[in-house]
């Protein structure tokens, strides 16, 4: 057992042994290590002035990733390489080319979230040699300016993928050999416990050793990407203890594929399941690209969104009209479930004590038809007022077979619109039908007003994504496109 967490800052090897269980990143850069280009903005992962690159080792290779510093706690930084603005600059002070393109395209004005830009962008530098506008916009999306108008960032990352030069220049690419050397000593180890007082926090040293210390501790918050915990800290408060962090779990991060459908471990991020759902489930991708902004996705866990339980979670309701299966897992084995079983009531699942959520099983939607409509006051990194997921069979006389229909915002927790499927199988798929069964939702769903939609707004926009889904389905024009899309 140990009772230190380590990693490297920049090009500094750094070892605590005195830190919170929701101590955050931002936090110690700021007040600790007086790094103050990493700003503090919204302090909820929206506006990305905190964003940093945090490294990892995954399958052997060294993967960097835009996060938020604002709502990444310390405890889920053992053995990663954290890299914020200050460390761009070339040996001389010269500025990195990133940096160089923002001064040379007027990028910047007041100047608040410029780092944060600066590190978006520099992610995408890394990753993507020749990006193409799509790819720019979707690095920004977790980077809010109220100056610029964005065009000129925009126009910055594009002429910095022209400007490549020598790898010997970039501080990451200079040092990879030596970086991935010194963080595969710091994975060395046993599970972590520090303890503060009566502030505790657990890094389990494997998923065996994850559910000892659910054991004997099941109370305890699991974190893998704090982008909702994060905010219980930021926003409401809270105060955690113990907090187990299980996001460096190599046995939770395996995406594995087969002809029916894919398993997705339960520390899998979005970003790096979305090349498996994208490529099988269309839909389901698009979805995916409309979850927060890039720093999001690289740290929320599509089993984090579902073990939360909340009735808003975006994963759920596609993922329950999919038909996808949830494996719990506790000492005591594995246990296996409808994910739509999971959900009991509002802020309570179907998760024994010493349980956690350990996979999810999402089969392809083979010879059926499927789609999810994500409803919210702005088209990006926004919180679902009403989510509506529909997966269709037909026959060969389209007739409906089988239908199922699962909403999120409409209820305590994700549900599915049970009496509206009955009203629909056995029924042949026409206008007439669809409009029949519409009523059949105030059987169904008594949504609630709040500040993002009311009540009634909710129940007529279900209705309505029915028709919706049904247009396109018999190949009407009904999905609204981008501008660009249809220019």
């Amino acid at each position: 057992m140990n009772d230190s967490i380590r990693f490297i800052l920049n090009g500094e090897d750094i070892e605590l042994t005195d830190i919170g269980p929701t101590e955050t990143l931002l936090d110690f850069l700021r007040l600790k290590r007086r790094l103050t280009g990493t700003k503090e903005g919204c302090a909820e992962g929206d506006c990305g002035a905190c964003t940093v690159l945090v490294g990892r080792l995954v399958d052997g290779k060294l993967a960097y990733e835009s996060v938020n510093a604002c709502i990444r706690f310390m405890g889920s930084l053992h053995a990663t390489h954290v890299v914020t603005v200050e460390h761009l600059a070339g040996r001389d002070g010269a500025l990195h080319p990133v940096q160089q393109a923002l001064v040379d395209c007027h990028g910047s004005q007041c100047g608040f979230c410029t780092p944060g830009f600066v590190m978006s962008l520099y992610g995408l530098w890394l990753t993507r040699e020749k990006p193409g506008r799509h790819e720019i916009e979707k690095a920004l999306q977790g980077n809010l300016c109220r100056c610029t108008g964005y065009e000129p960032i925009v126009k910055a990352a594009e002429q910095v993928s022209l400007m490549r030069p020598s790898a010997l220049f970039d501080p990451l690419e200079r040092t990879r050999s030596e970086i991935i050397a010194r963080l595969w000593a710091m994975q060395a180890g046993g599970t972590i416990r520090i303890a503060n007082g009566e502030d505790r926090l657990i890094v389990p040293a494997s998923v065996q050793a994850l559910a000892e210390v659910l054991s004997q501790e099941p109370d305890a918050t699991v974190v893998a990407g704090a982008t909702d915990v994060g905010l219980w800290v930021t926003k409401q408060m809270r105060r955690l203890s113990p907090v187990v962090f299980i996001n460096h779990l190599s046995e939770l991060q395996s995406v594995t594929e087969s002809q029916d459908g894919v398993t997705i471990g339960a520390g899998v991020s979005y970003t790096r399941a979305f090349e498996a759902i994208a490529r099988k489930i269309p839909a389901l991708g698009r979805l995916i690209d409309r979850i927060g902004g890039e720093q999001v996705r690289n740290m929320g866990t599509i089993g984090g969104n579902i073990a939360n339980g909340s009735p808003i979670g975006d994963s759920p309701p596609p993922l329950i009209a999919l038909g996808a299966t949830l494996t719990l897992r506790s000492l005591e084995g594995q246990r296996k479930m409808p994910l739509e079983d999971f959900f009991i009531a509002y802020g309570k699942q179907d998760r024994k004590p010493g349980e956690f959520v350990e996979s999810i099983f999402v089969p392809y939607p083979a010879n059926s038809r499927f789609a999810a409509y994500k409803v919210t006051k702005r088209r990006d990194e926004d919180i679902t007022a009403v989510l509506g997921a529909f997966l269709l069979t037909l026959d060969e006389a389209e007739t409906v077979t089988d239908i199922r229909i699962a909403f999120g915002g409409m209820a305590a927790t994700p549900k599915r619109a049970r009496t509206v499927e009955a009203e629909l199988i056995g029924k042949p798929w026409t206008e007439s039908t669809i409009e029949a069964a519409r009523a059949a939702f105030d059987a169904d769903f008594q949504p609630l007003t709040d500040w993002r939609a009311t009540a009634e707004y909710r129940q007529l926009t279900a209705k309505n994504l029915l028709m919706r889904f049904y247009l396109e389905t018999v190949g009407a024009p009904a999905e609204l496109k981008r501008f660009e899309e249809v220019a």
